[in-house]
């Protein structure tokens, strides 16, 4: 390890395990280009001041430059504290002492919000572009199912018969609002630190006008003791990828019921199932059960960093550095979850027949007959009880409500007529909900224009 940049106040060199314990080189490594792009701006603005010369400052942003190169170029990143110390000490092994002054009005503390924050704004872009890519999927199956009736569930038992495209345009709904939330999250993430320095500010007259512009930052934070100490936007981020992987989840269950031997409406392709080492029949869900079971994981991030910051004393504490691992694996379960559903949802073909079929089950157009009384004066409540009563005559003699006779539904309501055999069918069922958000082909063509319409603001 190099010498620490805090050494010089100490005798003796921190103990081998302590410095293992403490480092964080190992995952804050990912800040590597944003802490470059940071250093530039903010060297770039000394300069500008009059804090360093130009050419100290333009020495520095092409040293800086110098070890972005080299990094990509294979150089590894190692042998240091943390990515900050790896870069300082890169920059003055490179270009002498003037690298030592990079670090003039700003301390480790500004320096790591500014890079979190920059990150972050990353990945709230990588986790809307990848929601959406999967929304565009959802779309085309919506598309393909708008003449389709599927089985519409409350309870997890058969409730009435819905679009096809009704039920895909759901996920896109809460995927669309998952978009939203961490387009906000964004927007109020974009504030920059810098300049805030340990904690109290800084003594030199910096212009922070001139590091926002250059790093794309909406607004300059105005508290220091708060900017150095925040991590809102990281416990927000979490928030919003604990949401989409909630709604994911759901999508996983309803592909792991739906693609089951007991309901049989999908087929997952065999490229994307496993089998078991010991019964040679199987084809499990294995991957919408993972993505399912790393929705906790995420979870869990979100809960370990409301826990650290829950008690912490102004300023900056050490626990902070507890934001980087939780976040950085949230991050990519989530990215690699959306994405392998995506790819998922894509080749999943649908067993129309078998899901018609299933529509028509468990009485699913009960709620079709107590509305065609209630059309016809009978107060809703009044044609429900009948309605009731002739479901249970149903149970008991085997029969489904579209077996019924027209003499049969005369015989529990005079109101009754013959085109009551016409309006319990399951696709008249579907197409009588015609309402904005319904069941209806056109209301299902309607909600795909609407999830269009709202997906191109991103």
């Amino acid at each position: 390890m190099k010498n620490k940049l805090w050494q010089g106040r100490f005798d003796t060199p921190l103990s081998a395990d302590a410095d293992a314990f403490n480092q964080s080189l190992t995952f804050d490594r990912k800040l590597f280009d944003v802490d470059l792009d940071a250093s530039v701006a903010h060297a770039t603005m000394l300069g500008v001041c009059g804090i360093l010369t130009k050419e100290e400052a333009a020495r520095i942003c092409e040293g800086l430059e110098d070890i972005r190169r080299d990094v990509a170029a294979g150089m590894p990143v190692s042998g240091a504290e943390d990515i900050h110390s790896f870069v300082e000490g890169e920059l003055v092994e490179n270009i002498g002492d003037v690298g030592k002054k990079l670090h003039t009005a700003r301390s480790r503390n500004d320096q790591v919000a500014t890079d979190m924050r920059l990150y972050v704004r990353g990945s709230c872009d990588e986790a809307i572009a990848a929601l959406k890519d999967l929304i565009e999927v959802l779309l085309v199956r919506a598309k393909e199912g708008v003449h389709y009736v599927m089985p519409g569930f409350t309870h997890l038992r058969k409730a009435q018969p819905v679009n096809c495209a009704q039920y895909f345009n759901a996920y896109s709904e809460m995927f669309l609002r998952d978009m939203d939330r961490f387009a906000a999250c964004r927007k109020r993430l974009n504030v920059m630190p810098l300049g805030s320095a340990a904690l109290a500010g800084t003594s030199y007259p910096i212009d922070r006008e001139i590091t926002r512009e250059l790093l794309g930052f909406d607004e300059i934070s105005q508290n220091s003791l708060d900017a150095v100490s925040d991590r809102d936007f990281v416990a927000e981020y979490l928030f919003c990828a604990s949401l989409a992987m909630a709604h994911l989840s759901r999508l996983c269950e309803d592909t792991i019921l739906y693609t089951s031997d007991e309901f049989g409406y999908w087929n997952i392709p065999d490229e994307y199932s496993t089998g078991s080492s010991i019964m040679p029949q199987k084809k499990n869900p294995d991957l919408p059960e993972l993505v399912r079971g790393k929705t906790g994981r995420v979870y869990g991030a979100l809960v370990s960093l409301l826990t650290v910051i829950k008690g912490l004393p102004l300023a900056y504490n050490k626990d902070l550095q507890e934001d980087k691992e939780v976040f950085f694996d949230a991050e990519t379960t989530l990215l690699q979850c959306v994405s392998i559903y995506a790819a998922l949802m894509e080749k999943i073909t649908l067993n129309v027949n078998a899901m018609f079929d299933a529509a028509g089950e468990g009485f699913s157009t009960a709620t079709d007959v107590a509305d065609y009384l209630a059309k016809k004066g009978v107060p809703f409540r009044d044609a429900h009880a009948v309605t009731g009563k002739l479901v249970r005559a149903c149970i008991a003699s085997g029969k489904k409500l579209t077996d019924l006779t027209l003499e049969e539904f005369k015989a529990a309501s005079h109101i009754f007529e013959e085109d009551v055999l016409a309006a319990i069918t399951v696709r008249a069922s579907a197409e009588a909900r015609n309402s904005v958000g319904g069941s209806s082909v056109a209301a299902a063509r309607a909600g795909i224009a609407s999830v269009k319409r709202r997906l191109k603001k991103y």
